[in-house]
């Protein structure tokens, strides 16, 4: 640490790191603090120093909390963030909670700070710890609703920044920016993954897990670790996870109204939304990114949330005259069924399920010709409707789910559904 370049091997020796962690109080005017964050692992990643030093004190904010978090429980955490502030001779207290200044700085931080090459990293930064701090409920069986850092995000001051931030994290999606090359820490290397990304998507898989019941993973989240876009996949985490907090009768969860109610920037209709945390976005960006990044259980999660929740991006989906796009995908994930795990796949057939109600939907599927479906090995498809092809490969789902092995989690009563409606639409 300090001036100097670091390396992992030397962190254990660090004489700041040993300071840091040492009983000796620290002045908060003391040049210790300058000298902790001004260190790189490679070398400095950021030309101008305050960008650079702000990533790099964000850097060691997520790792100690990472460790706080683990050995500690929230109200002493909480406490550890507990500044009182005593004049000499005077032994009246007066107390600033930083942890909720922490938290409403990092999403400032997400909201306000452009994404450019010099930024992405400290973009980065501000969403993990995010994502860190809502790991708590890893440690927990029961829900947690009541914790401090709960209400900060429900219901503190960060809750009039509700739709930038729902709407940033989207963006980040939409965006697809790959880690650019002078961010070291980010990419990956030789052994699968860089040091700060591998710490980050630990934490961010951890929460995934518990949010699916511990059904996540599968080899194309594998691919991803070796090709990663770290903001792109840490916002989208970062976005579900807001999005699923839960509610409390007295607090209706505000982010998941947001990503409810948005509309289409296009939408120059001027009849107010009721809900209070609208905003426009792309709508043309968000579903082709929704279409192309369908290879993640987590984005497949995305496009079920907003077909089932946003009834604007529901119909703007279900008015494409592109569906394919959006439908081979799905097929393409059912069609693999056996390398997919089953939430991945029973949200692919959820998702077939909303989409086979609409009659316009049934009709304009049976239009769309498509020619040598590359993916499907079984026989040579020359050409074949995309109806045809959806029934093809839902039956075949089906044969799978009772001959190999059932996949847990799918009732057969969905399985009935599905073809009721795949008589409907003869």
């Amino acid at each position: 640490m300090g001036a100097n370049t670091s390396q992992v091997s030397e962190l254990f020796e660090n004489q700041s790191l040993k300071a840091l962690i040492g009983t000796q109080s620290i002045s908060e005017n003391n040049p210790f603090w300058n000298q902790l964050i001004s260190f790189s692992f490679t070398s400095p990643t950021c030309s101008q120093l305050f960008i650079w030093q702000a990533h790099n004190a964000l850097l060691l904010i997520r790792c100690l909390l990472k460790v706080f978090i683990r050995e500690m429980s929230e109200e002493d955490l909480h406490l550890q963030f507990t500044y009182q502030e005593r004049a000499p001779g005077c032994y009246d207290t007066c107390s600033e909670d930083l942890l909720e200044e922490l938290i409403c700085n990092l999403v400032h931080l997400i909201v306000e700070v452009p994404l450019l090459d010099i930024t992405y990293g400290i973009l980065f930064e501000a969403v993990t710890t995010l994502l860190v701090l809502f790991s708590y409920q890893l440690f927990h069986k029961e829900i947690l609703r009541d914790g401090h850092i709960y209400r900060c995000l429900m219901s503190g001051r960060c809750l009039f920044l509700t739709s930038r931030l729902v709407k940033t994290l989207l963006y980040n999606f939409i965006r697809q920016e790959k880690c650019p090359p002078a961010t070291h820490v980010l990419q990956p290397q030789s052994d699968g993954g860089g040091l700060l990304y591998g710490l980050a998507s630990g934490v961010a898989s951890g929460l995934w897990s518990v949010f699916t019941l511990g059904g996540a993973g599968s080899k194309s989240s594998l691919d991803q670790e070796h090709n990663p876009l770290p903001l792109s996949n840490q916002s989208l985490f970062l976005l579900l996870v807001l999005a699923n907090l839960t509610d409390r009768p007295e607090c209706p969860n505000p982010y998941r109204q947001a990503i409810t109610c948005f509309k289409n920037t296009q939408d120059t209709s001027s009849i107010p939304s009721p809900q209070p945390h609208t905003f426009q976005i792309n709508f043309n960006s968000l579903y082709t990114a929704l279409c192309e990044q369908q290879c993640s259980d987590q984005a497949t999660l995305l496009l079920y949330t907003l077909l089932h929740q946003n009834q604007n991006m529901r119909t703007y989906m279900l008015s494409r005259t592109d569906m394919e796009n959006l439908v081979m995908p799905i097929l393409e994930i059912l069609y693999h069924v056996e390398e997919r795990n089953s939430h991945h796949v029973y949200m692919a057939l959820i998702i077939l399920l909303i989409l086979t109600e609409d009659d316009t939907f049934n009709r304009s599927v049976h239009e769309v010709m498509l020619k040598n479906i590359t993916w499907y090995t079984e026989r040579s498809l020359t050409e074949i409707s995309l109806g045809s092809l959806l029934i093809l490969v839902v039956i075949r789902t089906i044969q799978f789910n009772m001959t190999r092995t059932r996949v847990s989690g799918i009732p057969s009563s969905l399985f009935s559904k599905l073809l009721f409606l795949f008589q409907l639409m003869h």
